[in-house]
């Protein structure tokens, strides 16, 4: 956990974490979507992309110089369900007024969502039935 603090240590980090998940890719648009200083974005995206979880490649528009955008990782991507269920927390006790946003399936239309459970039943673990254990899988 704390290796994973580290690498998202900052208030910025999150927000260029979320706007990756939103489909933003352009260094200006993390700028100004995040609502912070053009240094604060490069460190955060520099971080971001020496833990493995960003990948930065060239583009071009015509008549411009060359630029970077940046993707989510197949690491970044597996954040995905960290960050949902950071959404749902806050959506449950720090929004007045419900979720401001929904994740719904492209397919389905209905929502998604983060919830602990065993791999053999896909009905929630209540935090009360987790046991923490030292040590890898067996």
């Amino acid at each position: 956990m704390t290796r994973v603090l580290e690498v998202l240590s900052t208030r910025t980090a999150f927000q260029v974490l979320r706007e990756l998940f939103f489909g933003t890719v352009r260094f200006d648009d993390f700028v100004d979507r995040t609502e912070s200083s053009a240094p604060a974005v490069s460190r955060a995206l520099k971080q971001l992309e020496a833990a493995g979880i960003v990948a930065r490649s060239p583009y071009r528009e015509q008549g411009k110089r060359t630029r970077d955008q940046y993707r989510l990782t197949g690491a970044g991507e597996e954040l995905l369900p960290v960050f949902l269920s950071l959404v749902q927390w806050g959506d449950r006790h720090l929004q007045d007024a419900g979720a401001p946003i929904r994740f719904v399936d492209t397919r389905t239309g209905r929502a998604v969502g983060v919830r602990v459970c065993t791999d053999e039943h896909p009905t929630t673990t209540p935090p009360a039935d987790i046991e923490i254990r030292r040590g890898a899988t067996p």
